[in-house]
């Protein structure tokens, strides 16, 4: 069966799925599974964003789930203009130039962005992801790693390395460590679970 990238959405519901960039401002691109509420490398009482700059934020963010990635990146890089304390538009941005294919302006944001914040979990798998569909896999790899080290129990970075480890660097330990703490999450998951007794029965256990 095949694996598939859990991807990230271009959405703001932090009460759902807790990724917390700033205080009242300013929301990740957030995950597309459940994650625990946790904080960021920079204290959200420490920065304050104008009324303007988060407007046209939020309308980037309606451009982007609507698919309109060219508006959205051009309200996006207006908001970097006047903004560029926070990693959450350039987590955008990156996000943005990848869904239209532009792997070197996706990856050149989203590393700004991990230079904001080194931990931000949203912008490593989606890092992870584009090294992944470049070939770079130890990249990949250490992009899921970083995210998981800061948020480790953030849903797309374990079954994405899970995925990167079973299909592209045949390391069955670790895809098999993935899978089984990610169906400790998930549970229900029938796709994971065929992944992991396909493992177990390629490993002879």
């Amino acid at each position: 069966m095949a694996r598939t990238d859990l991807h990230t959405d271009f959405v703001t519901r932090t009460a759902t799925l807790g990724v917390v960039l700033i205080m009242a401002a300013f929301l990740y691109a957030c995950g597309s599974q459940p994650v625990s509420q946790s904080g960021t490398d920079k204290p959200a009482a420490d920065l304050r964003v104008d009324s303007s700059v988060q407007e046209k934020f939020d309308s980037a963010i309606v451009a982007l789930n609507a698919g309109d990635f060219d508006l959205a990146i051009s309200l996006l890089n207006e908001v970097i203009a006047a903004e560029k304390r926070i990693a959450a538009p350039y987590v955008n941005l990156g996000m943005a130039y990848a869904r239209k294919g532009n792997n070197k302006q996706a990856e050149e944001y989203l590393r700004k962005a991990v230079d904001l914040d080194s931990g931000n979990p949203v912008a490593n798998n989606e890092l992870g992801m584009l090294y992944r569909k470049m070939g770079q896999f130890d990249n990949a790899r250490h992009a899921y790693e970083k995210a998981l080290a800061s948020h480790a129990d953030y849903l797309p970075a374990i079954k994405n390395l899970g995925i990167l480890c079973d299909i592209y660097l045949h390391d069955t330990s670790c895809a098999l460590k993935q899978y089984e703490q990610y169906l400790e999450y998930v549970p229900d998951d029938k796709t994971v679970s065929i992944w992991v007794a396909d493992i177990k029965r390629r490993v002879g256990q």
